[in-house]
This record gives structure tokens, sequence and C-alpha cells, in this order.
């Protein structure tokens, strides 16, 4: 007789916590409750209170073991215990035994090291198992945690026994050194042990934490003697601390400067988009760049092991960050910690903070909350044909778009639709979609990467799972197929992308992407409502575009029109492809600077956002017919 999650719960909450709430496909129940097993165990070892130690671990890890692999911040297992020399070789190089001040005259500086980025030898030192044990096995994991969680607490010198006297050493675990984090972090666990969590890990493991009334004691936070960010002129919700680091704004002189241009938005001109990006550095490295005058500025980094969120540029003005004129003026950078071109995983503690400041700043500038609008990096068209094959292309498949938006508050296919419209939205399993990628490790390029979650689909020529992927001219100018790199865009879809339905054989559907057929697994998507756009009558195809800029006769005297020249890809006739925004044509003139001689200008043409391929592309209104799909 199956175990509804009600009995589940009450199980739980009695004491026998092995019982399983969601059985994996084909897996037993002794596999499915093994993982809450290990935190029970662990919980009674070092006298944790068990929904303390279940909070901290989905915080960090959502109860995912990761196959032993490391998070964006160095962090392994549910516990996610810190190991930076193993990730990173020791760190920075000035960790390499010389002093880097080299002064006699002084005393040596020693380098810098963060506890909260090297846990796993305090569990080592707590347990007595190694770290490339506590690292890799997710029961030694949670207990080195379970082990750091109670160490904490002693030196607190709290009580162990009410949950609501951990709070000080739940916001330390944050490995935050700022009080506001730190706080941040520990009321979001304290939040999800009082509303409950249940769920199936990435390795099949079912986990429930019953929701438990508790009222944590915040003040223990004041203990840590953690710093106080400056907020400065920080753009921040209620609730969530935001460092102010500015990016310097400086004249380099013979006609350069940087690394932002300003301006006047929204008053100047809409913001549309929010762009998602990764770093592909460290955080520490991340912040040097931004602050550096000649190289380049966004408007937010977020730090992986505590969530920590740093603005640089004001929303009003212009960052340089998304590799594209148009959406740089239209848009709104955030740049999350990670390494997707290493196959890393995001942590939970960054997830929940980026989406309440995204949820933020959308509400703030009326942008709607869904993937024609939130987009990736990697979903950002070249501008001209030549720049096609250097766009970038994080946050990549690793990051969970359906879990993000269920945390900004707009689920993707929120109110599903039963039968066929000719349009469907990309919506995987993540937690099982089968990966398959290649080239995460730069000294092995045809080696596979680690095996886990991805919010992406391959796209082929043919309804066969071993058919060739679709030719993109644009990164492949040879015509030949595109492949399964990480790094290659060409053949694949994402969550939460809608594509117009091209045709159905059994279990597959074709979509219409980049001027073909591309076929997937129906179980892949799901129906949706929308509107596509294709050719007007009489005409056989029509340029896409990869900026909504204005017509020449818009542009006023002394600013020099910007050529309007179509991608190397065209919509054929017969074709549809789903629409997202409708555009007027717009081109932020700031090539100098003093701001007084910037310029918005604005034409008469107007554009539509398609999902053309991976990336979005424009096409001109006149060119198209728009029209609503229907069940």
């Amino acid at each position: 007789m199956p175990i509804t999650r009600r009995d589940a719960l009450r199980a739980i909450a009695a004491g026998t916590a092995g019982v399983a709430v969601v059985a994996a496909p084909g897996a037993s129940a002794a596999t499915t409750s093994a993982r809450q097993r290990a935190f029970a165990a662990a919980a009674a070892e070092f006298g944790v209170p068990e929904p303390v130690l279940l909070g901290v671990s989905y915080l960090k890890s959502r109860w995912d073991s990761h196959g032993g692999a490391p998070s964006t911040g160095a962090g392994f297992g549910p516990m996610h215990l810190t190991d930076l020399r193993a990730v990173a070789a020791g760190g920075s190089h000035h960790d390499k035994g010389e002093d880097p001040r080299g002064d006699t005259a002084r005393g040596e500086l020693r380098p810098h090291k963060s506890d909260a980025l090297q846990t796993v030898d305090l569990a080592a030192g707590l347990t007595g198992v190694d770290a490339a044990t506590l690292r890799t096995d997710p029961v030694q994991n949670i207990r080195g945690g379970a082990a750091v969680l109670a160490h904490y607490q002693r030196e607190l010198g709290a009580r162990a026994d009410v949950p609501a006297d951990w709070y000080g050493a739940v916001a330390r675990y944050s490995g935050a050194s700022d009080t506001g984090t730190a706080t941040f972090f520990a009321d979001e666990v304290f939040a999800t042990i009082a509303a409950g969590a249940s769920r199936t890990t990435d390795d099949g493991q079912a986990v429930a934490l019953p929701a438990t009334p508790v009222s944590p004691r915040r003040e223990q936070v004041r203990a840590l003697g953690l710093s106080t960010v400056a907020e400065g002129a920080a753009e921040a919700p209620p609730g969530l601390p935001v460092e102010w680091i500015p990016a310097p704004y400086q004249d380099l002189g013979g006609g350069s400067y940087g690394n932002y241009d300003k301006a006047e938005r929204p008053n100047s001109q809409q913001i549309t988009h929010i762009v998602i990006h990764d770093t592909e550095c460290t955080y520490d490295a991340a912040i040097g760049l931004v602050q550096d005058p000649t190289y380049l500025a966004w408007h937010y980094t977020l730090r992986s092991t505590d969530g920590h969120v740093a603005q640089h540029v004001l929303t009003k003005d212009v960052g340089w960050h998304a590799g594209n004129w148009y959406f740089n003026a239209k848009s709104i950078g955030v740049e999350h910690e990670g390494f997707a071109a290493q196959g890393t995983w995001y942590t939970e503690a960054m997830y929940r903070t980026s989406a309440k400041l995204v949820k933020y700043l959308a509400g703030k500038y009326r942008i709607p909350l869904d993937r024609e609008h939130v987009i990736g990096h990697d979903n950002v068209p070249g501008t001209t044909a030549d720049k096609v094959a250097g766009m970038h292309w994080d946050p990549a498949p690793y990051w969970d778009w359906a879990h993000y938006f269920d945390l900004l508050g707009a689920p993707l296919n929120a109110r599903p639709v039963r039968q066929p419209t000719g349009m469907v939205m990309v919506k995987p399993d993540f937690a099982t979609n089968p990966t398959g990628y290649t080239g995460c490790d730069t000294s092995a390029p045809g080696a596979a990467c680690p095996a886990r979650g991805s919010s992406a689909l391959f796209l082929r020529t043919e309804p066969r799972d071993d058919a060739p992927l679709l030719a993109d001219i644009g990164l492949h100018p040879d015509g030949g197929p595109s492949t399964v790199a990480i790094s290659d865009v060409g053949s694949r879809v994402s969550t939460g992308q809608r594509y117009a339905v091209a045709e159905v054989r059994g279990d597959w559907t074709a979509v219409w992407f980049l001027g073909q057929k591309g076929w997937l697994r129906s179980s892949g998507v799901v129906p949706v409502l929308g509107q596509v756009v294709t050719p007007r009558p009489g005409l056989s195809s029509v340029p896409v575009y990869g900026r909504a800029y204005p017509e020449a006769e818009a542009y006023p005297a002394g600013i020099t029109p910007q050529e309007v020249v179509p991608l190397q890809y065209t919509l054929p006739a017969g074709q549809k492809y789903a629409a997202g925004p409708t555009l007027t044509a717009e081109y932020y003139s700031a090539t100098t600077f003093d701001p007084a001689q910037h310029v918005v200008v604005r034409g008469t043409t107007k554009y539509v956002q398609v999902q053309f391929g991976h990336r979005v592309g424009f096409v001109n209104l006149d060119d198209v017919v728009v029209s609503r799909t229907r069940p």
C-alpha cells in the first residue's frame, strides 16, 4: 500500500524518520529512506535538532549529493562542506608560501584565508573522517555537517535541545562574513522549518521535513561578531541585504572611459529584460573585475556559499554585460558565482537571494516573469552575423530554470493546457533529465561532464535518439551538425522556452528551430497558449535580426545611424515561431564620457522578439503575421 505524504510526515514527527515520502521510479523503500535515516542518525549523534539539520541542508543543497562534485562555492554534499583547497588547488597563487608584500621591515603578511571556504577541515577534526570521504560520501557528509553545527552551538554557549536556540549556529553555518547575509540565510532556514518541505533528491532519496512551528532567537546573530556591509545606494527589496560595491565610472583619456554608461532609465528608455549570468570565476575575482575602470561592469553579483548580493551599477544606468548593446541598454545584468564550463552546481542559498532580488526588480520595472523577459546570457543573440559564434553560453544547462521560477512565485506552466495548441513549452524534470554533455574538463575536451540534472534537451533531425543534431550555420559555418559540447547551443532548447509545433509522430514532437524541424521526446514538453509569427503571404522568407535598431532616418544630425543588418538566419514561409514582446526600435547612443551627450534614438519600426533557436532574435513586425494559438 503506498505511503502518503501525510503519513510520512506524521511518522517522522513521531521519530520514525526512515519512512519514504516519494519513491523514485524503480527505487526500493530502503534506497529512498537512506538519506532520511542519515539525517536522523547524525542529528541524534551530535545533538542537533533534526529539523535544524534538515533545514540547513535544504538551504545549502536541497538535500542533493551531486555525486560528490563541488558547487560553485566549493561546497560538497548535502551539507555543503566547503573545500576550496580541493577545488582551487590552494586558492590564490599568493597562498603558495611567499610573503606577497615582501617588506622585511614589517611583519610577514599572512595569506587571507576564509574559514567559511574550508569547513571540511573542521568536520574532519570533529569526526575523524578524512576530507575525501566527507566530500564524496553523503552519510559522512551529513555527519560532518552536524558536527560543525554542534561545534558552533557549543562555542555560542546556547542550549542544544531547543530548535529556536540554534539561530546563531545556523547563521554562522551560512559562511557569511556580514550580519545581513547571515541573518537572511538563517531566516530562510527557519522559514523552511516552519513551512516544511519534501522532495526526492538527485540520487533518488525521498526526504521530508515536517512543518515545525518555531520562533528563533534572532538576537543570537549579534554574538557572531560579523561585519555590517555598506549598503549605500544599493537597490534591494526589504529584508535582503545588498552590499554597495560601486563600479568606477572614469574618464581614461583619449576618448576612452569605463566601465559602464550613465543613463536615466526608465525615464529615458524602458527596462525590458533581466539577464541571468554566471561569472566563470570566483566571487572575489568577479568583484575585482567589476572594480577595474578599464574593463566592464554589470549590476549585481551573487556569492554562492551564502547567497550574498553586491550591487555595482545603479539600475538606471547601463551595464556592459550581455555582449549585445541593444540588450545592455534594455536590461539589468545579474551575475552568479559559478563555473558552468566545469559543470559545478548552484546552491539553494544563491537561488533564493537571486529570486528575491529579481522578483523585486521585475516588479519595480514591470518586467513580466517569463522566459521571454528573464533570460540567460545564452539566450542573447549576436548583434551581427560575425558576432554569433563568439556569444557566451552561461548559465548553461545546470541552472534549474523551473525551480528558479518557482522561487520567483511564477511557476512555469502554472495553468496547464490539456489539449494540443500548436505550441509547446520545454519542461523536462530537472533531476531526472539525462545530460550527456562533454567539454567540462578543459584538459580532456571530449570527456563526459558530471552526470546531474539538466534544464535543457537536444533536438534531432529525425524522431529517433540516435539521429544527428541540427545544424547551426552561425556556430558551424561548414554546415555540419551541432555537438553535445556544453558550450554548443546550436541544437538545444531550455526549460521555459516556447516553440511552435511543426509535427507530431508517436512519442516525438518536432518544433521549428533555426529554420529547421527539430525533434525531441514529447515527454519533455507541455502544450501552452501564446502568440506565433509566420511570414506575411507572398514572402518566401523574412530576415532575423540580433538587435531592434531604428531606421536610418530616425537618427538626428551628428549621430551616425547604426546599420540594420540581419543575421545569417532567415525565417522561411510555412514556419511558425513563438512570439515574445513587440518592441519599438531604439538605439542608445552613448559613446562619450559626458552623459549630457547621450541620446536615445527612437524609430517607427516595430520588431517582434521570437524564440528562433536557443537564442532569441527579432523580426520586423511588417514582415510577419502574428496570431494566437488555440486548443
